[in-house]
């Protein structure tokens, strides 16, 4: 589930031909059918053309998952251009502000699973599409339901990501494992998917206990620093304990809180005095949390309505603002409905 993104910087027209060709290389390794990758073409053509139009230049986010519910396809399209007055208008075939046609956001939005457009006069646009090879099944709770949603890039010209998350999900817990391997590179990947398999097996379900056992079991990689959250359904808490410079906020509804992990690096050293910090699960609350390739000084306040937006778009926006650009740079966001 914690795969990263691949990105593409698209500096100039001569670039999008180039995007468009990896992206299909890779999806057509997927399971597609001829049709769906016809779509997905269309989509990468015109994100890559609206961006070069519009903006002028940005960045294309891309992965290819797969599980045993079929493949998932995801873009994101970056910029920082004059942005949209009426972006949701603007997902109408035939709406247009450049004398075109006006088919193609349309287009992403009819040929999509899913899509939305996040627009800021001044700031930019976000665009996400996503395709999935079978249908979406609409998933239906009695109590809380916990959205996660990861943005994990690649420091510019590495080819892996030394970050990671994970989540697994039982009757009554959702964990969430969010980690940044020390540097970046093969090492810090190493790190990092010692860790996630580790979790992945783990029976523990208090964050404390976890993050002691993880760092006996990394202890012969470059180590890592991780935030674990648990999300206990039959007592309505959300349980929070975490190691290293992984920045964690908190937003229920208008309130917001910060937690403070403690100093330290997980398979290298760590406090023999850990402690939970424990939280009251609320309809609506935003677990926010980002590495180091971040910058911590954000605010949510200048991005009007973000929370009503898919996930991925707040991760797309605060890794487009905030990303150091020489690092690793990821942002996990889990929400609970």
């Amino acid at each position: 589930m914690g795969k990263p993104f691949v990105s593409y910087r698209v500096e100039e027209r001569s670039f999008v031909s180039y995007v468009k060709r990896e992206i299909h290389l890779e999806v057509i390794k997927a399971r597609f059918t001829e049709k769906q990758v016809a779509s997905i073409d269309i989509i990468v053509s015109e994100l890559t053309s609206n961006l070069i139009k519009h903006a002028g230049s940005g960045e294309v986010l891309y992965r290819t998952t797969e599980s045993a519910a079929g493949a998932v396809f995801e873009v994101i399209c970056i910029d920082k251009g004059p942005g949209m007055s009426e972006p949701e208008r603007m997902m109408v075939d035939g709406v247009s502000t450049s004398g075109t046609l006006g088919q193609g956001l349309g287009a992403i939005a009819r040929l999509s699973t899913e899509s939305q457009v996040y627009s800021t006069r001044g700031m930019g646009t976000i665009i996400y599409s996503r395709v999935s090879s079978e249908p979406v099944k609409k998933k239906t709770s009695d109590g809380f339901r916990i959205d996660v949603k990861a943005l994990c890039v690649s420091k510019p010209r590495e080819t892996v990501c030394g970050d990671g998350f994970e989540v697994v999900n039982n009757n009554s817990t959702t964990k969430v494992f969010f980690g940044d391997g020390l540097g970046h590179g093969i090492h810090a990947r190493d790190a990092v998917d010692c860790a996630r398999n580790f979790f992945l097996g783990c029976n523990e379900n208090d964050p404390v206990d976890i993050i002691k056992a993880m760092h006996e079991k990394v202890r012969r990689t470059r180590g890592l620093v991780a935030a674990i959250a648990v999300y206990d359904k039959s007592t309505s808490q959300l349980k929070i304990c975490g190691v290293g410079n992984i920045a964690v906020r908190l937003f229920s509804g208008l309130q917001l809180k910060n937690y403070m992990s403690y100093n330290g690096t997980v398979g290298l050293n760590i406090p023999n005095s850990l402690k939970e910090s424990v939280f009251p699960m609320e309809k609506n609350q935003h677990l926010i949390m980002c590495t180091d390739g971040i910058q911590s000084r954000w605010n949510l306040a200048q991005y009007p309505s973000i929370f009503k937006y898919d996930n991925t778009i707040l991760a797309a926006t605060l890794y487009r603002d905030y990303s150091r650009g020489n690092d690793d740079a990821s942002v996990l966001i889990a929400k609970v409905s």
